[in-house]
């Protein structure tokens, strides 16, 4: 690959921002592409083209502006992709990555194929694949999009067949994946970085809280035996080498109260449980994302803090946040808000990180849930 001068970034959102930050302070230069100008990624980056993803001759600009491309989240327009590709640009992940990690089929029977337990899952394209998958799989079970959803949007929790049936109708055609439900310990992930050599290194893998659907907190490292944490970064590993991803990405996985530590989604790309490596280690998974698309040596990760990592959601109920000055009274709290403008409710506006000495326990996080407690939005 030639000298890097120039990134792109196909998308302007948060991590795209964040991405962004690290790469102008590495001395690269950063072209974003994205719909919506003043994007949280266009106000940090050097330049930003304002339009679709499937504005293909916006595609081939973003590509001769840039001598590497990539990609801040993967719902995107996989055609772009290989658009540019044909043309001869270098895209990080590929296309082939983004196939496989925008189809939650294909996601789970490639972990599937490499030797990775996954829950129960089948394919719903029509009524008859429902009724079948009730029978076979069972209730209470989970309806997702096959494409396209994230934050708990397209998903839908069933617990008979006639809720199953009612979710199909909302689904309005969508193809679906019926996936058994578990019965839960907690939920894992690993973020991990591989180079164009096969190198990878991983972040301590950490341990996250939804709220219907959304991240609301990662505790770094996750409060799992060493051996539950050596079997989800083993597998992290696995799906980086097989998957020939090139850049950070992330996996994340169900613990169930029985041991067993299934892969439920891959992101080929920085993630919403990695924001606090900007805070307590070297190298952030902004950085090494930097380090492998550019060809430059990764950084073993090291926590120089125990963290807890909490999402500022919008409420719908106006676009300032207050509350800022009591929540920094907190010398252990790192703010970071996306400069997004409008603060629509559940809308990831922004996250805090505390840094923590010690084990994190249920007192740190109760601090933690306090301080988040003090932010709130007014118009």
């Amino acid at each position: 690959m030639k000298t890097v001068e120039t990134i792109g970034v196909i998308g302007g959102g948060q991590l795209g921002r964040m991405f962004a930050l690290d790469a102008k302070r590495m001395g690269y230069y950063v072209v974003t592409l994205d719909p919506q100008e003043h994007s949280p990624c266009g106000q940090v980056a050097d330049e930003q083209i304002v339009a679709a993803y499937e504005d293909l001759s916006a595609i081939e600009e973003l590509g001769r502006r840039s001598d590497v491309i990539t990609y801040e989240f993967e719902n995107i327009h996989i055609g772009s992709v290989r658009h540019l590709e044909n043309l001869g640009y270098h895209v990080t992940p590929s296309s082939s990555v983004l196939r496989v990690t925008q189809n939650r089929i294909l996601e789970k029977q490639f972990a599937r194929n490499a030797g990775l337990a996954t829950t129960e899952f089948a394919h719903v394209r029509n009524a008859d694949d429902l009724v079948r998958a009730g029978e076979e799989i069972g209730f209470p079970a989970i309806l997702k999009t096959v494409r396209g959803g994230y934050d708990g949007k397209g998903q839908w929790r069933v617990d008979s067949i006639d809720e199953a049936a009612a979710a199909y109708d909302n689904a309005n055609g969508a193809e679906l994946i019926f996936e058994s439900e578990v019965s839960l310990a907690c939920e894992l992930s690993v973020i991990a970085t591989r180079n164009a050599h096969g190198d990878i290194v991983a972040y301590p893998v950490a341990e996250n809280t939804h709220d219907r659907g959304i991240l609301a907190m990662t505790v770094a490292p996750a409060r799992v035996d060493d051996a539950i944490a050596t079997r989800a970064r083993d597998a992290a590993a696995i799906v980086g080498r097989d998957l020939g991803i090139v850049g950070t990405y992330c996996v994340e996985f169900f613990l169930s109260t029985g041991g067993d530590v299934l892969v439920n989604e891959i992101a080929p790309r920085p993630h919403n449980s990695g924001h606090y490596t900007i805070d307590v280690t070297p190298c952030s998974q902004y950085e090494q994302h930097v380090r492998a698309i550019c060809e430059l040596p990764l950084s073993p990760p090291r926590l120089l803090s125990n963290a807890i990592m909490m999402n500022v959601l919008g409420a719908g109920t106006g676009d300032h946040l207050a509350g800022i000055a009591q929540l920094l009274a907190d010398p252990s709290i790192v703010l970071h808000v996306y400069g997004k403008r409008h603060a629509v409710a559940r809308r990831k506006m922004g996250h805090f990180t505390m840094l923590v000495d010690g084990t994190v326990d249920d007192a740190a996080i109760a601090r933690a849930e306090a301080a988040h407690a003090k932010l709130r939005w007014t118009p």
